[in-house]
């Protein structure tokens, strides 16, 4: 049987085991997936003994993402530019392909949510990894256009500089830059419960926000925050794992699940356990 599995660490609260027995009880393939605990230090003799164990691919979480861009002989394009890997396939003539899922998934959970992109105006906060993950893909779905905001403007505008068609700029320059219609928070804030510091008048009407973080009950202090202020449609990033889960599945397995009954499993799972 193919064996996969997740490599981090710390791993064991992951959710890529769960998620990945639904995809596959779903499309019925004979495949295992675990979780790799990963000492610091012992990338390389981890997945090299995985691999001589069998393994056909892996996902890879914190803090190994780096550790697989450079491991990886054949790089995706959308690896070489969010510059880190997540998930690893061994190919059968003995090469390691590197791919970087994030992106898509988060476009494919937009695409499930039908919020559209094209034409709009769109505010990514963040210029770290979750950032650079998602501006690619973004600026392919065609905004009309795209401000990136962080609290250290010199990081926003390095980001900026690789992705021309951006704007990057401090919180306070938001002033005025008028409103959007799709806000994301691509900042780890909503896990120490921080909202970055957004005018009020940020939201256009109809406006949306997507926070890359997720709770059980799916409404993070930013997403709050955004419905107290105007927005209209809001959704954390339970849908963006699910979805970049998905596009490791189809790497792998070369078929693509349906996300919908594994995220509202998910939900169900995550709620018992708060």
């Amino acid at each position: 049987m193919d064996k996969y599995a997740v490599l981090g660490n710390p791993v064991n609260h992951s959710r890529s085991p769960a998620i990945h027995a639904m995809f596959r009880d779903e499309t019925g393939q004979e495949m295992e997936y675990g979780t790799l605990l990963c000492p610091l230090g012992s990338f390389g003799e981890t997945v090299d003994g995985f691999r001589s164990g069998g393994g056909k691919g892996l996902n890879i979480t914190v803090p190994f993402k780096e550790d697989a861009f450079r491991y990886a002989d054949i790089l995706t394009d959308r690896a070489k530019t969010a510059g880190a890997v997540n998930t690893l396939r061994f190919n059968d003539d003995g090469t390691v392909l590197g791919d970087n899922t994030d992106g898509a998934g988060f476009i494919a959970d937009l695409k499930r949510l039908k919020w559209p992109v094209s034409g709009k105006r769109v505010l990514v906060m963040g210029a770290g990894g979750a950032a650079r993950g998602i501006l690619k893909p973004l600026l392919e779905e065609n905004p009309a256009s795209l401000f990136l905001a962080n609290r250290t403007l010199a990081r926003a505008q390095a980001l900026a500089q690789e992705f021309p068609e951006t704007v990057a700029g401090s919180y306070e320059d938001l002033v005025s830059r008028g409103t959007f219609d799709l806000v994301i928070n691509a900042t780890s804030g909503s896990l120490s419960g921080a909202v970055p510091p957004l005018p009020e008048s940020v939201f256009a009407a109809g406006a949306r926000a997507y926070d890359l973080m997720y709770t059980p009950s799916g409404m993070t202090v930013f997403l709050e925050w955004a419905l107290s202020h105007g927005c209209s449609h809001v959704s954390d990033g339970l849908g963006m794992l699910v979805g970049q889960a998905g596009e490791s599945f189809l790497l792998w397995r070369g078929v693509s699940p349906d996300p919908e009954r594994v995220l509202k499993a998910l939900r169900e799972m995550l709620r018992a356990e708060d």
